[in-house]
């Protein structure tokens, strides 16, 4: 494996969720930490992980490295919450994916940071252009990307790259599913000209209008996967009725002590 670039890693607390590292933050503190970073001139991304992302960690070091070594790795997702509450860190809060997209944009208005839409269905990544502009007067977004569902060829990574480049934006966020987005900033970070990378999987569909989003009194109990398993049945079964249970007994043996997750 590669070594990934130097992301500078801002110094907070993190606990350790079956080997993942996972930022005890709440929503304040993650948008904080996003703000110094983008401040201080650093290049870095940041990870929006939940159970999903820390069960394909299990199988995939390579994936736990990018992970690891994110400059923030939010806690998206009730369990990684209750996790880091019971290794002490009671401030820890859920840091969901869509609002965040949201707080911090609210923030780069009056930062006057500007934002690159890299992801999505063809259309998506415009649409979402267009809500956030509109919801957040002010917004800056210079520009948008829809990837192909295959690997880049040479000329749509130049193409890219070159967009990037002449437009320099403060942000770029990723709207790919894990790990695929999580990859692809790891692979990126480097070569592309932006200061900060965000992963933040469906929230270019949810805050489009494409999926639902679950009431607040589901994301609170955490049973939002169910929410999102009745929209999406084909594609999300394997995710939440295989990892959920595994999840909860790998944990529980960790707690135990029976095993140990390094």
């Amino acid at each position: 494996m590669s070594s990934l670039p130097n992301t500078d890693l801002t110094e907070h607390p993190r606990c350790n969720v079956l080997g993942v590292h996972i930022s005890a933050v709440g929503m304040e503190e993650a948008v904080r930490l996003a703000d110094d970073h983008i401040l201080q001139g650093k290049k870095g991304y940041v990870c929006v992980t939940g159970v999903h992302g820390v069960m394909e960690a299990q199988s995939d070091p390579g994936f736990r490295h990018i992970l690891n070594t994110a400059t923030v790795t939010v806690p998206d997702g009730m369990p990684t919450v209750w996790v880091g509450a019971m290794q002490g860190h009671s401030g820890m809060r859920r840091v969901y994916g869509p609002d965040y997209m949201l707080e911090l944009c609210r923030l780069s208005v009056s930062r006057g940071y500007t934002q690159f839409f890299y992801g999505g269905n063809p259309g998506v990544a415009d649409q979402l252009a267009a809500v956030l502009m509109k919801r957040l007067p002010g917004l800056q977004v210079v520009g948008t990307f829809t990837p192909p569902f295959r690997p880049f060829n040479p000329g749509e990574e130049a193409e890219l790259i070159r967009q990037v480049e002449a437009l320099k934006p403060d942000i770029i966020w990723v709207g790919l599913s894990t790990p695929k987005q999580e990859k692809f900033m790891a692979l990126y970070l480097a070569k592309l000209d932006t200061r900060l990378m965000i992963g933040v999987g469906a929230a270019f569909d949810i805050h489009t209008g494409k999926i639902a989003d679950a009431p607040r009194w589901i994301k609170a109990v955490g049973l939002q996967w169910l929410h999102r398993l009745f929209q999406e049945p084909k594609r999300l079964w394997r995710r939440y009725l295989i990892n959920n249970p595994t999840f909860i007994w790998n944990i529980s043996l960790q707690f135990l002590r029976i095993r140990t997750f390094d």
